[in-house]
């Protein structure tokens, strides 16, 4: 609820030197639990399903809309998602900056911007640096889930995981069209992207 604000959203604190302090789970969370991320919550129903179902593993999600946090906001109350915190957040390669070394067991990116411009192309969240900082961040093994409708960014995603050295698939068939987790949580976008006609491909990689 947006009345919970207080409990759920966390500032970024930012040092003399411009950058990032970095954030403790533990102290956030007060436990030692596994840590997951969702980068981009739009209107919020994965986050809040899915820790939910999950109540063992922390999350923070990382937004860059203020109304993306609030829709966020709305399904959330600190009795059912206690293990949420939402942080209003352009996400580029200052994101090593926020979290300690290898101290994230999985990442969740569902339908990124694809800037679908040639122009526009610097600006998508996927690229070599971006990838080299979320490395970082990421244990040994831990695995990012992305999903897009865009098949030209779709390559672009597949390409720019393949040619970093701490990324490879998890599957042989690279991209998917029907999502290979059980508990698999269709947000408003998506289902109303399907009912345009629009296909999402499911991609799954592993931090080597």
């Amino acid at each position: 609820m947006i009345s919970d604000r207080n409990f759920f959203v966390i500032k970024p604190q930012i040092n003399e030197e411009g950058k990032f302090i970095c954030l403790n789970p533990v102290d956030l969370f007060h436990n030692s639990h596994s840590l997951y991320l969702e980068i981009g919550c739009g209107k919020g129903e994965f986050i809040a399903r899915y820790s939910i179902l999950h109540p063992e593993y922390n999350y923070i999600g990382l937004e860059a809309a203020e109304k993306r946090i609030n829709n966020t906001l709305k399904k959330l109350t600190p009795e059912q998602n206690p293990n949420v915190r939402l942080m209003r957040l352009y996400v580029d390669n200052s994101i090593c900056q926020l979290f300690p070394a290898e101290s994230v067991s999985g990442v969740f990116i569902q339908y990124p911007d694809p800037w679908p411009k040639r122009k526009h192309h610097r600006r998508r969240l996927i690229q070599q640096e971006f990838l080299s900082s979320l490395a970082m961040i990421l244990k040994p093994l831990a695995q990012v889930q992305i999903t897009t409708d865009n098949s030209d960014y779709a390559t672009w995603i597949l390409d720019e995981f393949l040619a970093h050295p701490s990324f490879i698939s998890v599957y042989e068939e690279l991209m998917l069209k029907e999502s290979p987790f059980e508990e698999h949580i269709p947000t408003w976008y998506e289902s109303e992207q399907r009912r345009q006609g629009f296909e999402p491909q499911y991609m799954l990689f592993k931090r080597i």
